[in-house]
């Protein structure tokens, strides 16, 4: 009875050990759980992106609207028929 015991406490620490100590044990799990989060939110991210795009997409794909703005502010194009100001502040020190 006494052998059965010492050997089933010995097994127990031997379980106990691959549990809290070993590379696959406990710790492992808590780290892939902190890589599984911070994963999660990266695709949230990444997946409010995807739609701010979608729609960017549909918008210039839909009207001509988004499109003339996009011409206007980033290539600084004017139609035919207008005339460009473009206005310069002067610093305050002079």
């Amino acid at each position: 009875m006494k052998a059965v015991l010492i050997l089933l406490t010995c097994l127990f620490i031997m379980l106990q050990y691959r549990l809290w100590l070993s590379h696959d044990g406990l710790p492992a799990l808590l780290r892939l759980h902190l890589t599984v989060e911070k994963q999660r939110i990266d695709n949230a991210k990444l997946e409010e992106r995807n739609q701010v795009l979608a729609a960017e997409v549909s918008d210039l794909k839909s009207g001509l609207d988004a499109l003339e703005e996009r011409a206007r502010s980033e290539l600084g194009m004017v139609k035919p028929e207008e005339t460009f100001f473009h206005v310069i502040d002067l610093a305050e020190d002079e």
